[in-house]
């Protein structure tokens, strides 16, 4: 009987015959959720997920050139992973049987049960993404930046941390599947470019400012109009944090925020670089929150059921905010600390954000 044929593959491993049957993950169940096989064709290697589990080591089949590992996964979970051989540079590979990649160096997995994410195609890891064409430099407080547009609506939809939404996971072609399946209105993106210290630029005085003083002004010189009434800004992780202060903050400027995982860890007392989530819940954004008065504020907060540690700090900042006075959606995805999970979010959040009133 055949080593892996539980999982459908039924040649002997290490075979052409095996390899041209390889498909990427495949998951059994079992108690408790998933086993999953994880196969690498080549040297010794191991197995590295995103902010979910600790590396795992591959095991080889005899003496051929089959690497593999059998992992236990729980129900519903979406996570980014690769392969690391150990080499000093260009380490990490994204699994070359899987047809949904994450940039060059990474690939998606999923349990069965996890929800579907159908307006994100499939994109290999050798696949180069396009990118929006129009592009301007943005020269101001922040530094000089590139700023991409992709040009569709009358609203202006701010993507923090652009440069993963535009090379690592195809949002243009996602969002326009959701135009294009009636879930949501056209909308012109825009993508603000990763920070080099995002610690700095997300928890700092100097963005929103910026945002509104200079990046407005120049969208609007470039044909871009913005709205604020139907302005949505998108952010996950500290880009979440920032951008949910900013409503905060700039209550003319910011009013829908899609929020993924937001860091309401942080607060102002963490010392240069560091992290802590055992801090009081919700950080200082909670404390903040405990006075404010958010009515026109509407806001769809997202964080994964694999990431247990954060749901204290997001839960109490989605309960003060309601009790503010904001129109508030909170969904729980299948997914950690992870774009892989955040990117249905992100659709599925600033479509409710651009279709409600």
């Amino acid at each position: 009987m055949a080593r892996f044929a539980e999982y459908g593959l039924t040649a002997t491993p290490g075979t052409p015959e095996f390899w041209d049957s390889v498909t990427g993950p495949v998951s059994v169940p079992v108690d408790g959720g998933y086993r999953t096989l994880f196969l690498w064709r080549g040297a010794e290697a191991s197995l590295r997920f995103e902010s979910w589990s600790d590396p795992v080591s591959l095991r080889r089949f005899e003496d051929s050139d089959c690497w593999y590992a059998e992992v236990a996964m729980p129900h519903r979970l979406r996570v980014t992973y690769h392969f690391f051989d150990g080499a000093e540079y260009d380490g990490e590979h994204a699994d070359p049987f899987n047809a949904f990649g994450a940039g060059p160096n990474r690939s998606i997995a999923a349990t069965p049960d996890a929800d579907p994410q159908p307006h994100w195609p499939a994109v290999g890891p050798d696949e180069v993404l396009d990118v929006p064409s129009t592009r301007f430099r943005w020269n101001g407080v922040l530094g000089r930046k590139t700023v991409r547009v992709h040009r569709g609506g009358e609203p202006v939809v701010l993507l923090l941390d652009g440069d993963d939404w535009m090379y690592v996971h195809p949002a243009v072609a996602a969002f326009e599947s959701a135009v294009q399946a009636g879930e949501m209105p056209s909308a012109t993106l825009v993508f603000l470019p990763t920070p080099r210290d995002r610690d700095a630029e997300y928890t700092g005085a100097a963005l929103w400012p910026a945002v509104r003083d200079e990046l407005l002004p120049l969208l609007a010189e470039n044909g871009v109009t913005v709205d604020l009434r139907r302005f949505v800004v998108a952010g996950q992780s500290l880009g979440g944090l920032s951008a949910f202060r900013a409503a905060l903050d700039f209550p003319e400027l910011v009013t829908r925020v899609a929020c993924q995982s937001g860091s309401f860890w942080w607060t102002p007392a963490l010392p240069d670089q560091g992290f802590s989530l055992n801090g009081p819940a919700g950080g200082d954004t909670a404390e903040r929150l405990r006075d404010a008065e958010l009515s026109g504020l509407r806001v769809a907060f997202d964080v994964g059921e694999h990431e247990p540690r954060m749901h204290r700090h997001c839960e109490v900042v989605e309960d003060l905010a309601e009790k503010a006075g904001a129109t508030v959606r909170t969904h729980r995805s299948p997914a950690g600390h992870d774009r892989a999970g955040w990117r249905q979010a992100l659709v599925r959040d600033v479509a409710w954000l651009l279709t409600e009133r």
